[in-house]
Formats: structure tokens, C-alpha cells, sequence
């Protein structure tokens, strides 16, 4: 397996595929990386030349904010969202849709699992 920024990038897929294992490199950057670099985007990993697995590497390194940075700075701009109470802040303080989504039926991806509302006690005689 081939390493790039700390990522295990699998073998036996196009190499297309294979970078967007990295987080914060989607499937557009990929092939505008690949195009930049004169490399196929239909070579499989394992055929790549250790030469241009290095431009791949220097590439990202000098061109993208992928893993852990990246994650990091998403985090600060909700906590700091959160901190200065806009309206966006206090959605994701809330755990409720961000975006204008509707929260009447739907939104059970941010809201969670369904709470069951308590059950009338049926009384027998």
C-alpha cells in the first residue's frame, strides 16, 4: 500500500479513486491534480513510479489543507460560529439542520433517532 499524508491509499484502484481516500480531496481535485501532473487518471496505484508518487505527494502538500488540519479548522469555525451566537452557531449548538432544511418531517440525520413520546397507560378494570 502506498502512503500519502498519512492515508494508506489502496492498491488495486485508479488512482482517481484511490486519492479520495484522503480527506478533503474529493473526486474533482483529483482529476485536476492528475491533469496538472501529466498522470493518468486510469493507471492503477500499484503502477505508479515512485517519481510520480512524489509529485503527487509535493503536490497536495503545497496546494491542499487535507486530514487533520483541515478537520481541525472546520471545528474552529463552528466552535467559533457557537461562540459569537449567530444563527448558524446555535443550529449547531442544537443539533438542528444548519442550512434552511426543514425540521417538521425529515432532518433525522442531524436531530437523531426518533424519541418515542410516552405511551397512554390503557386502564383496565
Amino acid at each position: 500500500m502506498v502512503r500519502i499524508s498519512g492515508v494508506d491509499i489502496p492498491n488495486d484502484k485508479h488512482i482517481c479513486i484511490a486519492l479520495t481516500y484522503i480527506f478533503g480531496i474529493g473526486r474533482s481535485a483529483a482529476e485536476t491534480m492528475l491533469g496538472k501532473l501529466n498522470i493518468g487518471k486510469s493507471i492503477k496505484t500499484k503502477d505508479l513510479s515512485e517519481d510520480e508518487l512524489v509529485k503527487i505527494r509535493e503536490y497536495i502538500e503545497n496546494n491542499y489543507t487535507i486530514e487533520g488540519d483541515l478537520r481541525r479548522e472546520i471545528s474552529q469555525n463552528v466552535k467559533r460560529l457557537i461562540e459569537i451566537n449567530s444563527y448558524r452557531g446555535i443550529r449547531h449548538k442544537r443539533g438542528l439542520p444548519v442550512r434552511g432544511q426543514r425540521t417538521h418531517t425529515n432532518a433525522r440525520t442531524r436531530k437523531g433517532k426518533r424519541r418515542s413520546v410516552g405511551i397512554k397507560k390503557s386502564q383496565s378494570q
